[in-house]
């Protein structure tokens, strides 16, 4: 009880002494008081929520999953992969594993903004007596490629950024789209990643941002005309039976990014595993139109993420 009244005195005690500003309503519908130049920002979701202010120059100060160093509690680390950074070097400092928030480590990082998803709402009010808490929602069904990121420009003032990392991309995009061996327009493409079975990626991502960008549009799987029968979340499970029909114009396939081998061949023996002999019938593979991708690197939804694509799709685009 000692401790909790500790805690909680150090919380009320950090000091909320925010900087100038304004009221915004984040994605929940809650009114929080927004600091006009936020520079002590604290994430909760770091793939989601911290690579993408990252990307955009900001700076955070506090991550789940980072020890107190910056270095990675997990398997792999997204800021190193994505961005080429290290966390210890940027002073990002944990603040508890993953879902086990360390309010005492929190509050010593006097943060100005706090910034979470919709599976932190639970602990908002609580957050709240540190540091404005703005919900943003990252996996509902209306979630597409930038636009968590071009949000979270807006909302931190840094709009500007977000067009120049934009500019850029589209330059790279209209050099790999030359270099393809067809025009795009009309062809398909499919994207898996496998955990415990095979799961088709949805929009929420970098590497789906960049291939339809290209002019790919997605395979059909009900054989409906439409892009349908893929619910909605990041990754919506699809059959083998489904798996050993596909014959989209380009498959991209990716291991689970929590398997400790990502590469080429870990993928293909993953996938072996499930489908047994899928390199010998799926015709995909044996006409060459299959990308093997690093799931880290491409999935978040930022503009580096379609970057990191576009720079395999180049690659297997001028080895044909």
């Amino acid at each position: 009880m000692h401790k909790l009244f500790l805690t909680l005195a150090l919380i009320v005690a950090s000091g909320l002494a925010h900087a100038q500003s304004h009221d915004v309503q984040d994605d929940r519908g809650r009114t929080v008081p927004m600091p006009d130049t936020p520079e002590r920002i604290v994430v909760l979701q770091e793939p989601l929520l911290g690579i993408p202010i990252l990307e955009l120059g900001l700076d955070i100060v506090g991550s789940y999953g980072r020890n107190d160093d910056g270095s990675s509690m997990l398997r792999v680390d997204f800021i190193k992969t994505v961005l080429g950074k290290d966390g210890a070097d940027l002073g990002i400092s944990g603040i508890g594993p993953l879902g086990n928030i360390d309010l005492e480590k929190l509050s010593a990082l006097k943060p100005d903004l706090i910034i979470g998803g919709e599976s932190d709402a639970d602990k908002a009010d609580i957050l709240s007596s540190v540091a404005p808490v703005y919900l943003k929602n990252i996996r509902t069904p209306d979630i597409t490629g930038f636009s968590t990121q071009q949000k979270l420009a807006d909302l931190l003032g840094v709009s500007d950024r977000f067009d120049a990392l934009m500019a850029d991309y589209k330059s790279q995009l209209d050099d790999v789209r030359a270099k393809l061996p067809d025009p795009p327009n009309g062809k398909t493409y499919l994207a898996v990643i496998i955990y415990d079975q095979i799961n088709v990626v949805s929009n929420m991502s970098g590497v789906i941002q960049a291939i339809e960008d290209l002019g790919y549009r997605r395979a059909d799987l009900q054989g409906s005309g439409k892009a349908s029968g893929y619910g909605q979340g990041f990754a919506v499970p699809l059959s083998s039976e489904q798996f050993a029909r596909l014959n989209p114009d380009i498959l991209i396939i990716m291991n689970s990014y929590v398997s400790a081998d990502r590469g080429q061949a870990a993928i293909r023996d993953r996938l072996n595993a499930i489908v047994p002999g899928w390199d010998r019938f799926l015709r995909p593979h044996k006409e060459g139109r299959v990308l093997y991708l690093d799931s880290v690197a491409v999935t978040t939804p930022t503009v580096a993420s379609a970057r990191h694509t576009l720079d395999a799709i180049e690659a297997w685009a001028t080895s044909k």
